[in-house]
């Protein structure tokens, strides 16, 4: 289904939560936790993670980016196919707390990619 998913890291996360949905018109999909916010324009799903202050993000404000697929059977069929190329995995196929179920993995340039399936927009 393609990209409708990114994660980032961010130090105002506040005020991004609000741009985001004050601003942008998105729309609080599920918050986990006071750290943790999951954003929706009704096709998409963008995360915001609060960044510890005290620890530089290394790595750029990118966490990831999510491929959707439609069924969670999907997640694990691309992980056979991956594995079965030699792809390295950072994380194997797991079913989240919201009910998504997911995989990671990464990109040739060390990018992490989230193939997942998330219920309120991959169906």
């Amino acid at each position: 289904m393609g990209l409708r998913h990114l994660a980032l890291f961010t130090r105002a996360f506040e005020e991004m939560t609000r741009f985001y949905v004050d601003r942008l018109g998105f729309e609080v999909e599920w918050k986990p936790d006071a750290d943790n916010v999951y954003l929706t324009s009704g096709s998409d799903n963008l995360a915001l993670h609060r960044a510890d202050p005290d620890r530089p993000t290394a790595d750029g404000p990118l966490d990831h980016l999510g491929l959707l697929v439609r069924k969670p059977a999907d997640v694990d069929r691309w992980a056979a196919y991956l594995d079965g190329y030699g792809v390295r995995l950072k994380a194997p196929p797991r079913t989240h707390r919201d009910g998504a179920r997911s995989l990671y993995l990464f990109d040739p340039d060390d990018n992490v990619i989230q193939i997942i399936y998330h219920p309120p927009i991959s169906r």
